[in-house]
């Protein structure tokens, strides 16, 4: 493995250069768990077209991650506590919310609430989609650069953008691609707030093969990332964030 003066591979150098020009990288999790590779690029940095693409050539859900601490300034909670609470007033919903054991993949979901910016019209072209997911990268920076943000004055929900608040430990603490997104770009010295789409086949409808989203990066020139790649360039970031302190 070819390292650099910093101790990262060659691939975390690359997809480190790609966010930090505001590009879409391929960003897949582990063998095992939902072995899903997703497209990923910093929500500031997403237009219109980004949004097309995603949903043309990747076909997964458009989700915006957000870092864990900017989510929990901002009152972001987890959607399966909210649907746990509303089940005080109807008492269906505790019969949907997701329980230990529920899913396949991992202990919980990361999903927070669906929004659309109140500048929006419907919320779901590729225009409005991707102002909303600009904006939610907007409050995630000011808020951790110490600004007050009024949440719902930027915001409305239900809406057609789906927010995953990532874990408070992140990868030491969940791998999924909320977790690995957000790892990659506190690695990358960017706005902790990325976009994640899962690659689906057109023609057996289920999750890309890794093999199948590892050429499809060749083919038009994108970094493909390992789960356990970014596990390792964590452990060399939280170092040389330790030596600095």
């Amino acid at each position: 493995m070819d390292s650099g003066a910093n101790g990262y591979s060659e691939n975390i150098r690359r997809a480190i250069t790609a966010l930090q020009n505001g590009e879409m990288i391929l960003l897949f999790d582990l063998e095992g768990r939902e072995a899903e590779t997703d497209f990923t690029i910093p929500a500031m940095a997403v237009k219109p077209s980004d949004v097309r693409w995603m949903r043309k050539d990747a076909g997964g859900l458009i989700c915006v991650a957000l870092d864990p601490d900017a989510s929990e300034e901002l009152g972001l909670p987890l959607m399966a506590d909210i649907i746990r609470e509303a089940n005080q007033q109807n008492i269906s919903l505790g019969k949907v919310v997701e329980k230990g054991g529920d899913l396949k993949y991992d202990s919980r979901s990361s999903f927070s609430i669906w929004v659309n910016h109140r500048d929006t019209r419907t919320g779901i072209p590729d225009n409005d989609r991707a102002l909303t997911i600009n904006k939610l990268g907007e409050v995630v920076d000011k808020t951790l650069n110490g600004e007050e943000i009024h949440f719902g004055s930027e915001f409305r929900t239900p809406g057609h953008v789906a927010t995953l608040r990532a874990a408070k430990g992140l990868v030491h603490e969940r791998m999924g691609q909320t977790e690995l997104s957000i790892t990659l770009a506190k690695i990358a010295g960017i706005t902790p707030a990325m976009v994640v789409c899962e690659m689906l086949d057109d023609d057996t409808g289920r999750a890309l093969e890794k093999d199948d989203a590892k050429q499809y990066g060749i083919d038009n020139d994108i970094v493909f990332v390992e789960g356990e790649e970014v596990v390792e360039a964590y452990e060399i970031w939280l170092r040389s964030q330790t030596q600095k302190n």
